[in-house]
């Protein structure tokens, strides 16, 4: 099998952001994924009653008092994207926060698509719209014709991805894919082929999904697929189930010889995937199936035209159950007995141990804590695992689980890793992943002031951006920081209307930027102005006339 890498075949990831629980943004998930930190909250009973959770309900037996919480859902800049207040409350959060993570990942990449001569496509799903069913269906002051057609477009899973086109003048392909848990992964793979065919130049991928009310438990079922306690222990003899939690994550893809010849940063590239379904060989349509699973993962691997030998690292799908785990460890077993892997040799995390089960979003979590692994070189520890699951035979195979952080080494092959996300139904998707190629240092560095610029769209949002960078090289440091942030400072947000500058000998000491005086270029106006909307009268009501009294619609703030 070959090791050289193709540029005119592979695929570069250029940017990326996320929103998982306990992280609003991919460095604070790093931070929380090396540290082993869970980001599952156990509730109180003084939270579940302001959640509306009947106590009848919480003191069953087999109530579990945990979730994986997402912060800011309520929060929304909706004169950005040109929505009015009332727009925007009917507008699902999932259908928000996906379009401002969007924004988020295009400038992480340093692209503006109003200034990018080619085209960008975009790939996406998202789960059931629980605002909807909870919320606006049972509000009783939503009776109007208009907010019906409104709520039908802001909830319906059809228009996440036209959505996100329209708001920032996408032209390439948008398509919205729902495959279930593996809808963020099988999104990744159509917009690698969709690069890989010419149908557009850029492509944003992933997925979301936005439980409303967040804080509401749930109730165990002895033998399914939620959690007794609210842990998740993937591969572990207690593992008895994961813990469904809300997030949103998508990654900017490119062809990888257009990266490199216009300079872009890239942080991991994708050698191949491929995409399947089970079909009916297993238990029952819920089931998962080691055929469709093992032949999904070679199947990928062929692509990239690697051995499975030269792969140290799975990022496994790990939904902690007793018929899972087993399933997915077989699946991978074999495949990689048919190579020359050596005895426990290759990692395996779990993703859903720290953060829970994302559902729609679940493989963009799993695929963008792998590159942020290739990235820093280092492997995060897998939580929960104390005793091996007694289905599996890790000690006479190639694999076994990380307790704790660990640097990365490698051999003859770059660092590689494997993703997978599988879905209930049966589609399975898997992607080889690989660090970034290494670019040759010119080794100069300058002792002079660099200039550090920082654009918003609003004085409020620069502050935010400005707080944003403060904790980015706190964190990060000068070392792995600066060509990285004089790079997207000065790129990322060209369309803004509102700056600030600060000098810095290095990165590291920056002239604190909330005490320099913000230049308005303009008056902040949205990208799309309000306007009405024709109505579309050919749809149905949504909703019965009658029904009974709501809590009110989901508030939201600009930035």
């Amino acid at each position: 099998m070959t090791i050289t890498l193709d540029p005119t075949s592979t695929i570069a990831i250029i940017g990326l952001a996320c929103r998982f629980p306990g992280a609003s943004d991919a460095t604070q998930f790093w931070h929380n994924l090396r540290h082993g930190v869970e980001s599952i909250s156990c509730l109180d009973t003084d939270t579940l009653d302001q959640m509306g959770v009947a106590e009848a309900r919480y003191q069953q037996e087999n109530f579990v008092p945990a979730e994986p919480l997402l912060a800011g859902i309520d929060q929304f800049d909706a004169a950005y994207f040109g929505y009015s207040p009332r727009e925007a409350q009917l507008l699902a959060p999932q259908q928000r926060i996906f379009l401002q993570c969007a924004v988020t990942a295009l400038e992480n990449a340093g692209y503006d698509p109003e200034q990018f001569a080619g085209s960008i496509g975009v790939y996406a799903g998202m789960g059931l719209s629980t605002y909807l069913l909870f919320n606006l269906l049972n509000n009783a002051g939503l009776d109007s014709a208009e907010d019906s057609d409104t709520i039908m477009l802001g909830n319906d899973k059809d228009f996440l991805a036209t959505r996100v086109a329209y708001h920032l003048n996408l032209n390439g392909p948008a398509l919205t894919t729902q495959t279930g848990c593996s809808t963020a992964l099988v999104n990744t793979h159509l917009a690698c082929d969709a690069l890989l065919s010419y149908q557009c130049d850029i492509a944003l991928a992933g997925g979301v999904s936005v439980a409303v009310p967040q804080s509401a438990g749930y109730l165990h079922q002895q033998g399914g697929i939620t959690s007794a306690d609210g842990h998740c222990r993937p591969f572990d003899a207690a593992g008895d189930g994961t813990v469904f939690g809300s997030g949103v994550g998508i990654v900017v893809l490119k062809r990888l010889e257009e990266a490199q010849a216009d300079g872009d940063t890239i942080l991991a590239v994708i050698r191949g995937s491929a995409i399947n379904n089970d079909g009916a060989l297993k238990l029952g349509y819920t089931a998962p199936s080691v055929d469709g699973q093992a032949q999904v993962i070679a199947q990928a691997q062929r692509v990239a035209g690697i051995s499975a030998e030269t792969v140290s690292f799975i990022e496994t799908h790990g939904t902690a159950t007793q018929l899972g785990d087993p399933i997915e460890f077989e699946a991978l077993h074999q495949v990689f007995e048919a190579s020359d892997a050596a005895p426990q040799a290759c990692a395996l995390g779990a993703v859903k141990s720290n953060i829970g089960h994302l559902d729609a979003a679940a493989g963009a979590a799993g695929l963008i804590k792998t590159i942020l692994a290739l990235q820093h070189k280092q492997i995060p520890p897998t939580l929960h695992f104390e005793q091996p699951n007694p289905a599996l035979d890790l000690d006479n195979s190639p694999f076994y689980v990380p307790t704790e952080l660990q640097d990365w080494h490698n051999g003859v092959s770059p660092r590689r890793a494997g993703v997978s996300s599988f879905g209930i139904g049966g589609t399975n998707a898997h992607i080889v992943l690989e660090e970034a190629p290494t670019i040759e240092s010119t080794g100069q560095t300058s002792d002079q002031p660099q200039l550090i610029v920082l654009s918003a769209r609003t004085p409020s949002a620069l502050e935010t951006v400005t707080d944003n960078l403060q904790g980015f090289l706190a964190t990060e440091g000068a070392e792995n920081a600066e060509k990285e942030t004089l790079q997207l400072c000065n790129s990322a947000t060209a369309a803004s209307l509102t700056e600030l500058s600060g000098a810095a000998n290095s990165t590291s000491q920056p002239r604190n930027p909330a005490t320099s005086q913000p230049r308005n270029l303009a008056t902040p106006q949205p990208r799309n102005p309000a306007t009405p909307q024709p109505r579309l009268t050919s749809q149905p009501r949504l909703y019965p006339a009658n029904r009974p009294k709501s809590p009110p619609l989901s508030p939201f703030c600009g930035c």
